[in-house]
C-alpha cells in the first residue's frame, strides 16, 4: 500500500510518518512545500491513501492563508481527478473553522472542497476538525502555546500569559496518529459529517503553565508528576522532548560517610520514593523500625543479608541476597531489620519506601536486631 503524506515535515506529518513504519508500512510518499510539482504529478498517481496534512498557520500575508489552506488543496485534488485515482483522502481541518477569521474561513474553504469532492467522485473522504494538538517534535513560539511554554520554561526562557484562566481544548499527538491509522485500517471515530479524536483534554492555560514549571522544578526536588493523571503524563513526556541537550542529566546529592552512601533517586505523592544505598565491604546499615512505613529492598550487586525480628519476639529471620540472583525483599511494618554487606565489593540496594521521607515525622524508632 502507497500512502501520501503532504505536510510530511511538519509536527503531526513526522509523527504519523514515523508511526506507520513503526506499524509496516513501509511505502510513505513524502510530500512537502519544498518537494518538487512533479513529484507531486507521480505521487498522486500511485497513492492508494491520501493523509493531506500541509497547510498554513501563521504566513507573513493574511491572503496566504487561503492560498495554503484552500489553493493547495484544490491543486492536490484536480491532480488525484486527472489521474483517475480515487484513493480515500484524510485532511486535518480545525475548530476554527467555525468562526470568522481568514485563518477559520481558510480551513472552511478547503473543508467545502473536499466534502464536495467526495460528493461528486464517491471517494471516502475524512475531514477532521482538531482542537490544538501538543506532543513532542512541535515548534515553539509558533503556533502552540503548549510547546511554547514547554520549551522556554525547559530552556529558563521568559513566557506571556495574556489570561491564566483561558479554556483550552487539547489533543495529544500519539491520539491523533492512532486515531489517523485506525482510519486507514476502516475503524475511524466519526459524528454527523466529521471524524473526531476520542481523546480530548480541557484544562485552563494557568494550570498548563503551573505544571509545566513543576516539572522544571521536578527535577531538583526528584518529585515525579501524578502519571495516573492522562493529560500529566502526556504533558511531561512533551515537556522531556524540549530539554536543552545538556541538561538530559542532573546530579543527585549523595549522603556519603564511611559506611558508603544513601541517595534519594526519585519522589511521588502517592508512590512513596526510591533511593538507591551503597554499603561498604563488612558494614551493617539499619537496625531500625517503622509503624506505617514499609519498604523493600532489592540487591542488584554484591553480597549480603538482611535480617529481621518482630519487636516483642527474639526469633531473628535472616535472608541472604545478591546481585546475581535478584529478588525483592518486603520490610513489614514492627520488624526491626538490618542489612549487612557479606561479600568482598560494595554492595548495592534499591529501596523503596511506601512514602516520601518528611524530616519533621521519620517514623523511624533505632532497635537492634
Amino acid at each position: 500500500m502507497k500512502i501520501l503524506v503532504t505536510g510530511a515535515n511538519g509536527f503531526i506529518g513526522k509523527n504519523l510518518i514515523t508511526e506507520l513504519k513503526n506499524r509496516g508500512y513501509m511505502n510513505v510518499l513524502e510530500y512537502d512545500i519544498d518537494a518538487s510539482p512533479k513529484m507531486l504529478e507521480e505521487y498522486t498517481k500511485e497513492c492508494d491513501f491520501v493523509y493531506h496534512l500541509a497547510g498554513v498557520n501563521r504566513p507573513s500575508e493574511t491572503c496566504e492563508f487561503m492560498k495554503g489552506n484552500f489553493g493547495f488543496t484544490s491543486v492536490l485534488l484536480n491532480k488525484l481527478k486527472q489521474k483517475g485515482n480515487t484513493a480515500p483522502i484524510l485532511i486535518t481541518s480545525s475548530t476554527q473553522a467555525e468562526l470568522e477569521n481568514p485563518y477559520g474561513k481558510s480551513k472552511k474553504a478547503g473543508e467545502d472542497l473536499i466534502f464536495s469532492y467526495g460528493q461528486e467522485t464517491g471517494v471516502n473522504v475524512f475531514v477532521y476538525r482538531l482542537p490544538n494538538v501538543f506532543g513532542k517534535w512541535c515548534r515553539p513560539n509558533y503556533n502552540s502555546a503548549v510547546a511554547t511554554f514547554c520549551n522556554n520554561i525547559a530552556n529558563s526562557l521568559p513566557i506571556q500569559v495574556n489570561d491564566p484562566e483561558t479554556n483550552m481544548k487539547l489533543v495529544y499527538i500519539d491520539d491523533v496518529v492512532n486515531e489517523f491509522i485506525n482510519a486507514l485500517a476502516g475503524k475511524a471515530n466519526k459524528k454527523d459529517s466529521f471524524y473526531y479524536i476520542e481523546t480530548v483534554h480541557t484544562i485552563k492555560l494557568g494550570e498548563i503553565v503551573a505544571l509545566i514549571q513543576h516539572f522544571k522544578e521536578s527535577r531538583t526536588t526528584r518529585a515525579i508528576p501524578n502519571m495516573a493523571d492522562p493529560f500529566t503524563k502526556k504533558l511531561y513526556s512533551t515537556y522531556l522532548s524540549y530539554l536543552p541537550h545538556n541538561e538530559f542529566s542532573n546530579p543527585l546529592k549523595m549522603n556519603t560517610d564511611n559506611r558508603g552512601s544513601f541517595t534519594e533517586f526519585i519522589k511521588t505523592s502517592d508512590r512513596g520514593q526510591v533511593s538507591i544505598n551503597i554499603s561498604k565491604q563488612g558494614i551493617t546499615k539499619g537496625n531500625h523500625w517503622h509503624h506505617t512505613k514499609n519498604e523493600k529492598f532489592l540487591v542488584v550487586s554484591g553480597k549480603g543479608i538482611i535480617k529481621l525480628r518482630k519487636i516483642d519476639s527474639g526469633e531473628v529471620i535472616e535472608y541472604p541476597v545478591s546481585g546475581d540472583e535478584l529478588k525483592v525483599v518486603d520490610i513489614p511494618t514492627g520488624y526491626t531489620h538490618n542489612i549487612t554487606n557479606t561479600g568482598d565489593t560494595d554492595m548495592v540496594t534499591v529501596m523503596w519506601a511506601n512514602e516520601a521521607f518528611d524530616q519533621d515525622k521519620p517514623d523511624t524508632y533505632y532497635l537492634e536486631v
